[in-house]
């Protein structure tokens, strides 16, 4: 990070009586918006990222009710319990409906660090498809088979609907909620987005590819002994350094996330 940020980066942990830890989760989450939004991945203000604060177990970062994806800063972010209660120095609301989402997750993965539910265009209509989503690119190959699928059970997740989202979750990083939308989940925030972004690639590419004419997938053999290399997904570290170039990126052309 460049030494210029370090002094607004301490009097905001300060402004906010926070811990340093706890605002690089918050630079790093609304960042992820940003990110988002600048891929046209929101959907008014209906989806939401979350991530678990690193020095506080039990407390999440999370978009606060009435915002939008490229509303959000650092400062603005909530930080909530596990049921989704505003324990934070920042006034305001969660979307409850959203946020059960992202708590059945985190009740059920111990080990989830961040989650991330989008409603695209494209994540949502391949979730509306019977086959789901093919081995079409090297990346819906490496996961053929561990990508989870729910059934649309209306809005939010009733109590007996979650144990279902979790059963249909199952050890999987990925889910389609079909009908509705995309969710993933990582150990660290760099994880679940970038599991988020080449999913949600993924399914622009199958929607434009079966526009196009007839599909070529690769033989059987091929695509289990890819998903079983699995290429580096063992490691919890996997996606760092293209999140890091990303932040780079960001800070060259809107940094005003960081406020």
């Amino acid at each position: 990070m460049p030494a210029r940020l370090a002094k607004p980066k301490a009097a905001s942990a300060r402004k906010l009586n926070i811990s340093a830890a706890e605002w690089d989760d918050r630079v790093r989450l609304a960042a992820c918006y940003r990110m988002f939004v600048r891929r046209q991945m929101d959907d008014l203000i209906y989806t939401h990222l979350s991530v678990r604060v690193s020095d506080q177990p039990d407390a999440f970062l999370f978009i606060g009710f009435g915002q939008l994806f490229d509303d959000v800063t650092a400062s603005t972010l909530l930080k909530v319990d596990l049921d989704g209660n505003n324990i934070g120095s920042v006034s305001g609301e969660v979307n409850p409906a959203g946020w059960v989402v992202h708590g059945t997750v985190y009740k059920a993965k111990p080990e989830a660090n961040s989650v991330m539910h989008l409603h695209t265009i494209t994540g949502v209509a391949v979730s509306a498809q019977k086959s789901g989503l093919l081995p079409i690119n090297q990346f819906a190959i490496t996961y053929d088979g561990k990508i989870g699928y729910h059934d649309y059970d209306g809005p939010g997740l009733r109590p007996e609907e979650q144990k279902a989202f979790v059963r249909n979750l199952a050890d999987n990083k990925m889910m389609f909620l079909r009908n509705h939308g995309t969710l993933s989940w990582g150990r660290s925030l760099a994880e679940a987005f970038t599991l988020m972004h080449y999913l949600e690639r993924t399914c622009e590419i199958q929607i434009a590819a079966q526009g196009g004419g007839t599909l070529v997938l690769p033989p059987r053999a091929v695509i289990e002994r890819t998903a079983k290399t699995g290429q580096g997904t063992g490691d919890a570290r996997w996606g760092d350094i293209g999140f890091e170039a990303l932040l780079r990126r960001l800070d060259r052309e809107d940094p005003s996330y960081r406020a």
